[in-house]
């Protein structure tokens, strides 16, 4: 591993325009606003690692608060804080995200291997990533799903009341993709049954987070007819004692579990469990979906579709060709 010796440390807030916006049952955004981290030996010809999280306001974050708690690591890193200490020194979230991955970029760019080479991990390759449909009117997603009904597999956000018209106009509208919806806690005990029975009618493969985290319970006392998989109500591997009874598969996040390094142990120990996985993102550049590939391999659900919805990638971004990502270029990551 690189000494963490001597790391300087810089920081940014970017904002990267939305193609259109972006709606779930929490709301509508126009951009996506990320946090870069930079860490370097310093002085000329140095190597630089980056790292890209989301801060996410339904977990308490901001953009300025990740910013800030990223600028405090500067001392830690200058006397010796590595990679592994950093798993205790920061909680898991998107500033931990950001520095992890930094840290990882920097320890394959001063090697002159690739991260997962490193890690003794397999090389990640070519997968099919999910495309996501914003929430809507029932005729404004079947209208957005015609566009990307040649799309192997479909997220659809969903959000509560009417939902059962929804994903039925959605399946009309793309009869041949594969379906996975998103409910982001939308949905309540009340109408839990009869919104998956009208996604289970029409062949969604996945419901993801139907219930408010810790109000969840409900999933345990019915009998679920499409497969369930935790967002909101996992994190890191901490979160996973309890969720057997209520879910099927684990939405794994790299800012929900604080960098690659707790995501790739966090998906050995799901899959010991029997949870099925399923590799996510925030809407982000290509910088952010780049360390989530090396978990694409054991994932049954690839979402990495964050740079497809924005209205451009950073440069040297990951190549997608369809609904095909392939693995980072070591000059953007990795």
């Amino acid at each position: 591993m690189t000494s963490s010796k001597s790391l300087v440390l810089a920081a940014r807030i970017e904002r990267w325009p939305i193609a259109g916006s972006f709606t779930i049952s929490r709301g509508a955004k126009t951009e996506a606003v990320t946090v870069v981290a930079a860490v370097s030996h310093g002085g000329p010809g140095g190597h630089t690692g980056r790292g890209e999280c989301v801060p996410y306001p339904r977990y308490g974050e901001t953009p300025e608060a990740t910013l800030a708690a990223l600028q405090a690591m500067q001392g830690p890193l200058s006397r010796g804080l590595d990679r592994q200490a950093l798993q205790a020194a920061m909680p898991a979230g998107a500033a931990r995200n950001a520095l992890d991955c930094a840290l990882l970029d920097l320890e394959a760019k001063a090697s002159g291997q690739r991260v997962w080479d490193l890690l003794g991990r397999p090389a990640p390759t070519a997968c099919t990533t999910a495309y996501t449909i914003s929430l809507g009117t029932s005729e404004a997603m079947a209208a957005a799903t015609a566009k990307a009904a040649h799309r192997p597999l479909l997220k659809i956000k969903l959000g509560g009341d009417g939902d059962g018209l929804r994903i039925a106009a959605v399946r009309k509208a793309a009869p041949e993709s594969e379906l996975i919806v998103d409910a982001n806690e939308a949905w309540t005990p009340h109408n839990l049954e009869q919104n998956l029975a009208a996604c289970a009618a029409v062949g969604v493969t996945l419901v993801e987070q139907p219930l408010p985290a810790g109000q969840d319970e409900a999933l345990a006392r019915i009998r679920r007819p499409v497969a369930v998989c935790a967002d909101e109500s996992v994190h890191d591997r901490k979160s996973l004692d309890g969720l057997r009874d209520r879910y099927d598969a684990v939405n794994i996040k790299l800012d929900k579990t604080g960098g690659l390094t707790e995501a790739l142990a966090m998906a050995d120990a799901a899959r010991a469990l029997g949870f099925e996985i399923m590799v996510g993102c925030m809407v982000a550049t290509s910088l952010a979906m780049a360390p989530a590939m090396l978990l694409a391999r054991q994932a049954r659900f690839v979402d990495l579709d964050g740079p497809l919805l924005l209205a451009r990638d950073r440069d040297g971004g990951l190549r997608y060709d369809g609904s095909r990502v392939y693995p980072p270029e070591a000059a953007l990551w990795g």
